[in-house]
């Protein structure tokens, strides 16, 4: 399974292969799992592949919450240089503040990241990624339906490519109301696929590089009765359709493992046994900054081509 992803990365990369002018009919596709601050695992991995000159050989790139974040600074060849945001002090504090909550406000400011922090401090190239032949399909959950729902076609220049990422990372109840992209309203892809293999296998993709944020013992635990309590009402409320997926998260993330481990052409990178846990509000510099170099080193360890 991996020799085949492996094989067929080395011969674009002999080729000079690019999108467009391919000498093979395979569709490569890179996914990027979601997680909130355990996106800065996938963040490392995705400066790996900017650093091996790797992004023209993929078709497409695949993201779910923070991982869509992670693959927007990659599609705009910024991953690098902009990584250090992540154990930033200052912007950390100001994307996540638990005491934003006394107040009523989002705990994590999606908006302030996208319209604040990617225009004015660590500038994203909103328009090299929307002019990037390699495909970028940023995930959400559709608030009504619960189906989990590609923006690609949606992305038609600066705003709505702002948009989809704030729906993508629309994390229930922390980021605020559900965000509103063409009359319908989205949350966080999260809730309907953490890893958008399910997504990428309906658009025919025949080889897949999956980036993980967790490592192979960390496993997937349904909601408390603490969570049911607080969020159901918040589902019932703003999104009703959300709610099922979101209950029934342990079914569906076996169900994105077995795909992954049961397609014939997969390579997973994932963070190493032993390495730093990450939770999902984790704020600490020194934990970010680790989580960073070990998503880094892991994909450096597997693309080395």
């Amino acid at each position: 399974m991996t020799d085949a992803v492996l094989q067929l990365l080395r011969e674009r990369k002999q080729h000079r292969s690019t999108p467009g002018h391919r000498r093979d009919s395979a569709r490569v596709v890179l996914l990027i799992e979601g997680g909130s601050s355990r996106g800065a695992i996938s963040s490392g991995m995705t400066t790996a592949i900017e650093d091996l000159g790797l992004l023209p050989l993929f078709d497409a790139v695949y993201g779910s919450s923070a991982g869509a974040l992670n693959g927007a600074w990659l599609l705009c060849g910024r991953a690098a240089s902009t990584m250090h945001a992540w154990w930033d002090p200052i912007i950390m504090r100001a994307t996540m503040d638990p005491r934003r909550a006394l107040r009523r406000r989002p705990v994590v400011d999606t908006r302030w990241v996208v319209h604040t922090l990617y225009t004015e401090i660590v500038p994203m190239g909103f328009q090299e990624i929307l002019d990037n032949s390699v495909e970028f399909h940023p995930i959400a959950t559709d608030a009504q339906t619960g189906a989990a729902t590609d923006l690609h076609d949606r992305l038609r220049d600066r705003a709505s490519l702002q948009a989809a990422l704030r729906a993508s990372t629309a994390m229930p109840l922390l980021t605020g109301d559900p965000v509103e992209i063409d009359q319908r309203r989205f949350v966080d892809a999260g809730v309907s696929e953490a890893v958008p293999v399910r997504t990428a296998l309906s658009q025919h993709a025949t080889h897949i590089v999956a980036l993980r944020t967790k490592r192979t013992d960390e496993t997937v635990t349904p909601p408390s009765r603490g969570e049911r309590l607080v969020l159901s009402r918040w589902f019932t409320r703003r999104a009703p359709g959300a709610l099922d997926p979101w209950l029934r998260r342990v079914a569906i993330r076996a169900e994105e493992e077995r795909l992954l481990a049961a397609h014939p052409a997969t390579l997973q990178i994932r963070p190493p046994l032993g390495s730093v846990r990450v939770g999902r509000t984790e704020r600490r510099p020194d934990v970010l900054r680790a989580a960073v170099h070990t998503g880094r080193k892991a994909a450096f360890d597997e693309l080395h081509l």
